[in-house]
């Protein structure tokens, strides 16, 4: 079955505590700050429903052709060492995938791990003969993991 997927890690130290940490990941409003994705179309359309956080909070979008479409829903969470997310991509092709963070103590601060876990459909086995998807996406998970740490060190009410 591992041929059919494929999995993207990234991880990062963040000198901050997990709770701070899991704070920015658990709460979709707070991505706007931090996720790579979020100034890949200026103008898209964002809408939020459930709760604000945590199980159950879900995120749209609907932007150019570089957003995209689809949804999230955060679906588990180990509060304030994981969360998981059904990501569900719309455009530019129909997708499902898993994302996970976790969010380890760490001497420093938090280790933060996150996690893009996909089948491996037409569409990325073509694109996979020029480029894996480690490559696609792991710089994009660098980027966001580097904001988020530029996030969560600033200090309360920064």
């Amino acid at each position: 079955m591992a041929e059919d997927t494929y999995t993207v890690t990234r991880s990062v130290t963040i000198k901050s505590p997990p709770d701070a940490v899991y704070g920015n990941v658990a709460d979709f409003h707070r991505w706007r700050r931090w996720s790579p994705w979020e100034d890949l179309d200026p103008a898209m359309a964002r809408s939020y429903s459930g709760p604000d956080a945590g199980v159950g909070a879900v995120y749209e979008w609907s932007g150019n052709s570089r957003a995209g479409a689809g949804r999230m829903t955060i679906v588990e969470v180990d509060e304030p060492s994981a969360v998981r997310i059904d990501l569900a991509f719309d455009k530019p092709f129909k997708t499902r995938n898993e994302v996970r963070f976790v969010i380890e103590p760490s001497a420093a601060g938090s280790l933060v791990t996150w996690t893009i876990t996909g089948p491996k459909t037409f569409v990325t086995k073509v694109m996979g003969v020029f480029r894996s998807m480690d490559k696609m996406l792991g710089p994009d998970l660098e980027k966001g993991l580097t904001r988020l740490k530029t996030v969560s060190e600033e200090p309360p009410g920064a």
